[in-house]
């Protein structure tokens, strides 16, 4: 039998509007992660097409694998999803607030390694903050369907401001952020804005609840 929607419950409005603040603001971090550690990556392979392509790649392979884990964990873990979301958050938050010494320092231990191995090594590094990053998208969504009973509606427009966080993140990174705060500057609010987002949804969905 195929799910229906059905009609928002009480309060479903506020919450949509407060979750899609929350992934406004993730998707918004992510890409100024990504921007700042593709900078940061680009001492390792130089700049050009293949060190994009690289670089990318393996972003989205953890995207995806994240996206993959936080089904399963939307779905083993039911009464605990914002809690498992808040400390994803969290790591993300955490790693990334150290992740340009992270990437610099095993840069200059790896430099002379042939380029396999420092594929390799991009992946180990970057597999663990990108797949929690993936992961946060069908934990939030999950919740938000489970409290608003609207699948359609929740899913749907979550996903677009997701989309458009991301979106307005590699914008004012590349024409605004960089030129102020540099990579450092650029780094330092993302991770805020992963503190932030990790501190609210805990506090207002167990609120809520």
């Amino acid at each position: 039998m195929m799910a229906q929607d059905v009609g928002p419950v009480p309060g479903s409005r506020a919450t949509i509007g407060f979750t899609s603040a929350l992934f406004f603001a993730s998707g918004f971090a992510a890409l100024l992660y990504q921007i700042a550690w593709q900078r940061m990556l680009f001492s390792w392979y130089g700049v050009d097409l293949d060190s994009v392509s690289v670089i990318v790649s393996i972003f989205m392979l953890g995207l995806g694998a994240g996206a993959i884990a936080g089904g399963w964990l939307a779905d083993r873990f039911q009464q605990h999803r914002i809690f498992i979301f808040s400390l994803v958050e969290l790591t993300i938050g955490v790693f990334g607030f150290f992740s340009l010494e992270i990437i610099g320092e095993i840069g200059a231990l790896f430099a002379a390694v042939s380029i396999p191995r420092l594929i390799a090594l991009t992946f180990v590094i970057l597999i663990i903050p990108t797949a929690a990053m993936g992961a946060t998208l069908p934990l939030l969504v999950t919740e938000l369907v489970a409290r608003t009973k609207n699948v359609g509606q929740s899913t749907g427009r979550l996903y677009f401001i997701n989309t458009l966080g991301a979106a307005c993140g590699s914008f004012a990174a590349a024409y605004i952020l960089l030129r102020f705060g540099g990579l450092d500057g650029v780094v330092a609010l993302a991770a805020s804005l992963n503190f932030t987002v990790s501190v609210l949804a805990f506090l207002m969905f167990r609120t809520s609840a």
